[in-house]
């Protein structure tokens, strides 16, 4: 999926929207797939605020998480090393470096029972700072965007491999890296942990929500797609292994030092972040302040990178539909109404919130819009069509593997995952109305969907003498301008295109039909 959005926003030079061209009447896909990417972009600061507050942190001579305050009950420092008895630790103690998360920076101990809460003003001040990065770099534009992706993408790196240096010299560590890699086979029989890691690739990689598309079609015409898609895709693989191992190394640290097993330790969402790898940072031995600075530094780059790409979508798909706007109104837009939104997310019940916001308006909308934008590109489109695409662009077969893989093993699989996902869904335990209002967010990008086919017949009726089938059927073919950017290179296309399009004859029956346009290698 991930070489196949490339090509088609580099073949097309459009963003997520525009792209429809190549099927009109389902550009309903590409506006719910910006919602989903709206939404994302409205969570993904705010997290990024908290992590510049944490490196902010870094620099006092005592880690504020690695000792517990005076008005904190039942807790126990993080700088504590031995093992967790009955005469050092009660059961209801929690960790300095949980109660600091919780307690100094969410406020979760001031959460109202029906309420968000007020934004804390400290983290404010950070999301503030956050957006001011993020709309500086983008108001250069999108090539000044691909300069910083330089440092933006190798510094972690470098940071990475010293974290990970350290990582392995812990007691501990090693068996916490073996539990990070010995497979259960028992889980790879239930859908949620499909689920979970489609979800987890798509965001990881930005597939299905746009982002790819939109920067792809920043790229030459000629541009070797199909090398960037592999070298990225087992890049992205390949960092996923190294945080998992630095990630599991420090719980199995703490495991060795604090006598817990390490499934307790191993939080999911935030508390991975905020708490289990500061509460592990504050018992380093060796300048820990130097850890927390190199950790939460890393974190807070990786997370400008990724929201640039976030917001860049968004920038592309309005830009594509009015080019009239200057690029900085457009930004600065984006940045003030992400900025506002955003502090939604920094109050006593926000990661609730937060944690509603991304399952209902990312992870189902982008999964849901995955399977639509398969059929649509592999059925509709074609499979045949977006390879004689390819070896015009790149003058470059496409294999039965790529075909297969577009037209029915992707769409299938993430059929059965989105299926299964429903059959088991249950509603997260949060106030009843964050589940309303996610639950809405979602339904209105999917009613983008049909409200769209239907707009696009109206406007074909209107511009044709055509029954409604024939519009209906004619809204799912390619627009006359739909091809490379280029003049030059679109005439030639053209020419191309309608020179096989009369050399191939279509059987009759619709499944014949779809077996052409999968695999027809010629």
């Amino acid at each position: 999926i991930y070489y196949l959005e490339m090509v088609l926003g580099q073949f097309s030079s459009r963003g997520v929207v525009k792209l429809y061209d190549l099927a009109p009447g389902m550009r309903g896909i590409g506006v719910a797939q910006t919602i989903a990417m709206f939404v994302v972009m409205t969570y993904y600061a705010p997290v990024l605020a908290i992590t510049f507050r944490y490196l902010v942190a870094s620099f006092s001579s005592t880690l504020p998480w690695s000792v517990c305050d005076a008005s904190w009950s039942n807790c126990t420092n993080s700088s504590f090393v031995g093992h967790l008895t009955t005469s050092n630790v009660t059961s209801s103690s929690q960790s300095s470096a949980e109660l600091y998360f919780n307690i100094d920076i969410t406020h979760k101990a001031k959460l109202a029972e029906h309420g968000l809460g007020m934004p804390d003003w400290r983290l404010s001040l950070c999301l503030l700072f956050a957006w001011l990065v993020v709309a500086t770099i983008l108001i250069r534009g999108a090539k000044s965007t691909g300069k910083a992706s330089y440092f933006l993408a190798i510094f972690p790196y470098v940071i990475m491999l010293l974290l990970l240096i350290q990582t392995l010299m812990l007691e501990g560590a090693w068996t916490g890296i073996w539990f990070f890699f010995k497979p259960q086979w028992k889980a790879l029989l239930t859908v949620q942990v499909w689920y979970e890691a489609v979800t987890q690739c798509f965001f990881s990689l930005s597939v299905c929500y746009g982002g790819i598309v939109a920067y792809s079609s920043f790229n030459n015409f000629r541009n070797n797609v199909y090398r960037d898609a592999v070298i990225i895709s087992w890049l992205d693989t390949f960092t996923s292994i190294i945080a998992g191992c630095i990630v599991f190394g420090v719980i199995g640290n703490l495991s060795a030092i604090n006598g817990q097993d390490i499934q307790e330790l191993a939080k999911d969402g935030p508390g991975l972040t905020f708490i289990t790898y500061p509460d592990a940072i504050a018992k380093f031995q060796v300048v820990p302040q130097l850890f927390a600075v190199l950790f939460f530094l890393m974190l807070f780059i990786v997370g400008v990178g990724s929201n640039l790409g976030v917001t860049t979508s968004i920038i592309t798909a309005i830009r594509d539909q009015r080019p009239e706007l200057k690029h900085w109104i457009v930004v600065v837009g984006i940045a003030t109404v992400g900025f506002f939104l955003g502090l939604l997310y920094l109050t006593p019940g926000g990661f609730e919130f937060l944690d509603v916001m991304d399952e209902f308006g990312a992870k189902y909308i982008s999964l849901t819009f995955a399977v639509c934008e398969l059929v649509t590109v592999a059925w509709i489109y074609g499979v045949d069509r977006i390879c004689r695409d390819i070896r015009y662009m790149l003058d470059r077969s496409t294999s039965l593997y790529w075909r297969l893989c577009w037209g029915l093993i992707a769409p299938i699989a993430t059929t059965i995952i989105l299926v299964y996902s429903f059959v088991g869904f249950k509603l997260p335990k949060v106030p009843e109305g964050y589940n309303a209002l996610g639950i809405s967010i979602y339904v209105i990008a999917v009613l983008q969907l049909p409200a769209w086919y239907l707009y696009a017949i109206f406007c074909r009726r209107r511009r044709h003498d055509e029954s409604l089938r024939k519009a209906a059927w004619n809204v799912l073919k390619p627009l006359a301008n739909w091809g490379p950017e280029n003049d030059s290179l679109r005439a030639i296309y053209r020419t191309e295109e309608e020179q096989a399009q009369v050399k191939e004859v279509y059987p009759p029956s619709l499944g014949q039909r779809l077996r052409k346009r999968m695999f027809n290698m010629s």
